[in-house]
This record gives C-alpha cells, sequence and structure tokens, in this order.
C-alpha cells in the first residue's frame, strides 16, 4: 500500500514537474519568471539562461521521477532545485507591486516548497 501511494505521489510530482519546466519555454511566462530573478544573480548570467536551465532542471526531475532506479536521485535534485529557486520568489513576495501574481506571499510559498520537498522526501525513500 505504501509503495502504491509513493508512486501515485510520483507520478503527481512528475506531471506537476514536467508541466512547470515546460512553461519556462512559453515566452510570455519566461519573460514573468527571468523578471523575478534577482538582479544581483542576473548580473552573473541572464534571466533567460536562467530560465531555460530550471526549466530543463524541472524537466529532467520530473522524468527522473519516473524511473525507479533515478527516483531517489531526481528526489534529491529537485530539493536541491527548489532550495536554488527560492530565492527568486522569495525577491518577487517583496515586491508585488513589481510582480503581480507572480509575487506570491512569501509564507505561503514558503510552506508550499516546503511541502513539496516533503513529498519529494517521502517519494525518495
Amino acid at each position: 500500500m505504501l509503495e502504491t501511494l509513493r508512486l501515485v505521489v510520483a507520478i503527481l510530482l512528475a506531471v506537476m514537474f514536467v508541466g512547470m519546466g515546460i512553461l519556462h519555454f512559453v515566452p510570455s511566462v519566461a519573460r514573468g519568471m527571468s523578471a523575478i530573478i534577482p538582479p544581483a544573480i542576473k548580473e552573473r548570467v541572464s534571466g533567460k539562461t536562467l530560465v531555460r536551465f530550471t526549466g530543463l532542471c524541472e524537466i529532467a526531475g520530473g522524468i527522473g521521477l519516473l524511473v525507479p532506479v533515478l527516483r531517489p536521485w531526481a528526489a534529491i535534485a529537485l530539493i536541491v532545485f527548489l532550495i536554488a529557486v527560492f530565492p527568486a520568489n522569495a525577491y518577487a513576495a517583496r515586491h508585488p507591486e513589481r510582480f503581480g501574481r507572480a509575487a506570491i506571499p512569501f509564507w505561503p510559498r514558503l510552506l508550499a516548497q516546503l511541502a513539496l520537498i516533503a513529498l519529494l522526501v517521502f517519494v525518495a525513500l
């Protein structure tokens, strides 16, 4: 029963991450994502490059969740990913007047990220 639940959660997470990764390549969405990257980070790497890279990371991680032997590694990589992109989400939350709907308030965003991390730990075990 527990293994079935892990598989179902892994599939749902995979669909979510692959779907979100694909959105990184939709021009209007990608522009919004690029805009929420803190300026200090964009001084080193272009926003467009970071958005595409993170999109590929989400797609690869989502696919990895569907391959049993890769699932733990994909889950770990996606946890690192969620931690790495959080500064952009926090930056957007601090500037709702600039980012509109992308500026999800800080605490709900943090709780959502932690919930995703918990689910990834669950499927990795």
